[in-house]
């Protein structure tokens, strides 16, 4: 029985009231509306009446009928499994009997419903609505043909995965074929919809559309002329897709795809243009691109850098014309996220101390506000990635163009060719050289263009030469061009002011202590910057000021410097409260701070500290009470947590004992005892890092604990989790050499996990070294407990170390091998090669561990006789040979 139900005229009338007063701007009867919306929830009916006025009440205006709808989907997402079963149904009938209305907005509305009460589970308990949907695209009526495909789109987005599943007995062999017919119909919106529903199934390689790829793919060549811009921009999206799923296919046409794809670059729509110029960020991607595309470089390269030019709409967009905004307050929706970066312990190395996985902060980004990406941002991507696969092979194509481009009268045409020339600098850095003595003057002047937009763009492309510049003589270009940033970052403008302050923190990476002698004259800019920036900015001043703390160290210990700098920054510390997110870069801020000036941070490290403990015992409270009773207490921002652990960890490396008296009268170990076991990675992540610093800084206060923390330690060396393993692992080492020979009972609870992460393929490097000192650590201090698993990692043990500096951890873990070698000498017989090699790479080993070496070389030598060592060391590459000779005589 078709289920009857009539609604109640002066509820009806309630609804549409309610329906109009939402759509008032005034927020405060919205407010009210909303509450209303609730309490309506608790009658059984309240959704009959919603999807009434959508399907039903023609008399209403659309936007109001819309509205009903898009409440009734609110509501099937909160309780739907709450409707009574017959409201359930009639909704339902509802949806499929008015698919096709006559307005493409209702339309939209139900088809939203349709998918959103699809994915709540019901495209199982709804068994006829894929084939109705289906049998009406077949329908003589456009409407109903185009509102059954927009749903049909809409679901296929949202349940791609369970639609190709075994659960609905796989649908998708009769709907992909049904859709490829539709590439031909005769009305755009239609053809648009069939690419886009067969879209949502090439990155998952769906077996049902695997079968018809060649189809597919011919049907979308006949689509590459078809004048509806939506329906190019869905061709271009596929053949995006394509490329990383079935090249194999794509390769017999790649001539004609790559001569298409130029065309689409220069679209009319930008829409299309940006769909297309993904085409080569992908491509670029591909093992098979330089070969393909190296004779389409004379023409795409000019598309590109064209695509690069601020559109007149950007220039709109971004207030181009207003140079002076320093005074006017951000709007709070401009200020992005966040993320702060747990520490993570790391060797220094012998080549120049870059870190291979930190290269992410210099992407192609110098127009945050206007949507997000864009035309010209992703020209400017595409030519970088594509400078990094051909390399020099690039300039011919690149260097007539920006000629031409820097040295333009109209502004717009000059700031693409400085943008250009960033982009291109990671990937030609080389075959630039020559020319940047010339360049780099003329980018300092550019520093002082009358437009803003010049002035921010020369900011970040300056940056990406940073490593040039400080590799020349300082007063040729690093002093002009600091002198030049400095003033950028008290620029009047507050988009330059922030691509300044993003620029100097890359050169203060880059030159590290050749900026100790201008740091007074740094500094004053630095802290004027502070009464001067709107907030958006502040948090990246912060992070000027922190890079400038890591980049000298402690050249910043003087008092002229900390009365500079400390006095606005604990200002600051002082005005914000323990839930403003600003917290984070203030605190990340400080933990440098903190590690540079050591002893110079002693007078404001009690409230500091003290803060930071609060703010963790606080984010566990709130945890515990999330945990217990989930509906009334809401889950903690744990990032203040790991942000406060981080700054503890600054200053216990800052202040070295001089923490000890903190520790000693606060609950930190107990506190860090729950972090440990906290169920987020970076919250133990940081607990470790701290666990080891306060385990240098202070150990009478941690060894009560150790039995506690061990076995936690123990199950953390998981290599799933790189970071918390890695300083994990490193919190072990260090705690090893504080415990001696009392460490024997624990090392059962972690030898064996780290002896297995040393021998793993592809385990990142920093936790390769750390896991070979905490090994060679605990051997120094229970050689008879770790020595017989010698031979199980002697040669990773050697590889993983060779590269690292001379330094006290590398000591130690030196001296651990060679204990180990006197208990179990059999243990690296096979392997001495590596043991040769790996002692070789000491500079200067202390007088005690060299005739370590010395005893262990020459031992191997006599108990194998001079014949068979010859034998033996002919196979050493040279520099080792005379190395081992000039050192220990062998």
């Amino acid at each position: 029985m078709e289920y009857e139900w009539k609604p109640d005229q002066q509820g009806l009338q309630q609804i549409l009231q309610l329906l109009k007063e939402s759509q008032s701007p005034d927020t405060t009867i919205q407010r009210t509306v909303q509450q209303k919306l609730e309490q309506l929830n608790q009658y059984p009916d309240f959704n009959n009446y919603l999807i009434f006025v959508l399907t039903k009440l023609k008399s209403e205006d659309e936007p109001t009928r819309s509205l009903s709808g898009l409440i009734l989907k609110n509501n099937v997402k909160a309780h739907f499994q709450n409707f009574p079963n017959g409201v359930t149904d009639f909704i339902k009938s509802e949806c499929l009997n008015n698919i096709g209305d006559a307005s493409p907005l209702i339309r939209a509305t139900v088809g939203i419903l349709i998918t959103t009460i699809a994915s709540k589970g019901e495209l199982q308990n709804w068994p006829d609505l894929l084939p109705k949907l289906c049998s009406l695209l077949d329908s003589e009526d456009y409407n109903t043909c185009e509102g059954a495909f927009g749903a049909l789109q809409k679901i296929c987005e949202d349940s791609a995965e369970i639609l190709d599943s075994d659960v609905l007995d796989r649908p998708l062999n009769i709907m992909i074929p049904k859709f490829l017919q539709f590439f031909k119909h005769s009305s755009p919106k239609i053809r648009s919809h069939a690419v886009a529903c067969v879209n949502q199934f090439i990155i998952s390689r769906t077996q049902a559309l695997m079968l018809h790829i060649d189809s597919f793919i011919e049907n979308l060549f006949a689509l590459a002329g078809d004048e509806e811009p939506e329906v190019r921009k869905n061709v271009c999206r596929a053949l995006v897709m394509l490329l990383e799923v079935r090249m194999d296919r794509l390769l017999p046409h790649m001539h004609n795809i790559v001569e298409y794809m130029l065309q689409r670059t220069q679209d009319q729509d930008e829409n299309v243009a940006l769909e297309a110029c993904e085409f080569w960020l992908t491509l670029a991607e591909q093992p098979i691109c330089k070969d393909v595309l190296v004779r389409h470089l004379p023409k795409l390269i000019p598309v590109l850098v064209n695509g690069m030019k601020y559109s007149d709409l950007d220039i709109i967009l971004l207030k181009g014309d207003v140079e002076e905004d320093e005074t006017i307050p951000d709007s709070e929706q401009d200020i992005r996220p966040r993320f702060h970066r747990s520490r993570t312990v790391a060797q220094q190395h012998d080549e120049d101390g870059i870190e291979e996985e930190e290269d992410d902060d210099d992407e192609i980004d110098d127009d945050d506000t206007i949507s997000d990406w864009n035309l010209r941002k992703c020209s400017a991507a595409a030519l970088d990635v594509l400078a990094n696969v051909y390399r020099d092979e690039l300039l011919p194509h690149i260097l007539p163009l920006l000629k031409e481009l820097l040295f333009h009268h109209e502004w717009v045409v000059k700031e693409s060719g400085i943008l250009v020339l960033g982009a291109i600098a990671e990937g030609c850095m080389q075959g630039m050289i020559p020319y940047l003595p010339e360049l780099i003057p003329h980018l300092i002047q550019c520093l002082s263009d009358k437009k803003a937009l010049v002035r921010s763009i020369t900011c970040w492309t300056l940056s990406r030469y940073a490593h040039w510049v400080v590799s020349q003589p300082p007063d040729t270009y690093l002093k002009p061009l600091m002198t030049e940033l400095l003033k950028r970052i008290l620029d009047s403008n507050k988009r330059v002011q922030e691509a300044a302050c993003s620029a100097f923190a890359t050169l203060e990476e880059e030159a590290c202590t050749e900026l100790v002698p201008y740091l007074a004259y740094i500094l004053d800019t630095l802290v004027f910057a502070f009464s001067k920036y709107q907030h958006k900015n502040l948090l990246i001043l912060y992070d000027a000021i922190g890079t400038l703390a890591d980049s000298v160290g402690h050249h910043l210990n003087k008092p002229e410097y900390i009365q500079m700098l400390m006095p606005p920054l604990i200002q600051k510390w002082n005005m914000l409260k323990d839930e403003d997110k600003d917290l984070f870069p203030l605190l990340e801020c400080l933990s440098s701070v903190a590690t540079a000036l050591q002893s110079g941070f002693l007078p404001y490290c009690e409230p500091v500290y003290q803060r930071c403990v609060n703010l963790v015992q606080k984010t566990l409270a709130q945890a515990m009470l999330n945990n217990a009773q989930p509906d009334q207490y809401e889950a903690p921002d744990k990032d203040f947590m790991i942000v406060a652990l981080d700054l503890l960890s600054g200053l216990a490396e800052g202040l070295g004992g001089n923490i000890e008296q903190l520790v000693a009268r606060s609950n930190i170990l107990t506190l860090m005892y729950q972090c440990m076991q906290d169920k987020m990675p970076e919250v133990r992540q940081s607990s470790f890092a701290l666990l080891g610093d306060l385990t240098k800084a202070c150990f009478q206060h941690v060894k009560p604990c150790i039995a506690d923390f061990m076995p936690i330690l123990g199950t953390n060396l998981n290599p799933e989790f790189i970071s918390v393993c890695n300083n994990a692992t490193w919190a072990i080492g260090e705690i090893s050499i504080q415990m001696g020979i009392e460490m024997q009972p624990y090392i059962p609870m972690v030898l064996h996990q780290l002896v297995e992460i040393i021998n793993r393929p592809n385990t990142p490097k920093t936790l390769l070294e750390n896991t070979a000192i905490t090994i060679g650590r605990l051997g120094y201090v229970c050689p008879q407990e770790v020595a017989p698993m010698l031979q199980q990692f002697i040669r990773p043990w050697c590889t993983s170390l060779r590269n690292i500096r001379d330094n006290e951890e590398k000591d130690s873990a030196f001296r651990g091998i060679c204990t180990m070698i006197s208990v179990n000498p059999s243990g690296v017989i096979q392997d001495f090669i590596f043991f040769c090699d790996a002692v070789a790479s000491w500079i200067n080993p202390k007088d005690d561990l060299r005739d370590m070496f010395c005893k262990i070389l020459h031992g191997f030598k006599n108990q194998v006789g001079d014949e068979n060592w010859r034998r033996f060391s002919d196979q050493f590459p040279l520099p080792l040979k005379e190395r081992l000779a000039a050192f220990y005589g062998v």
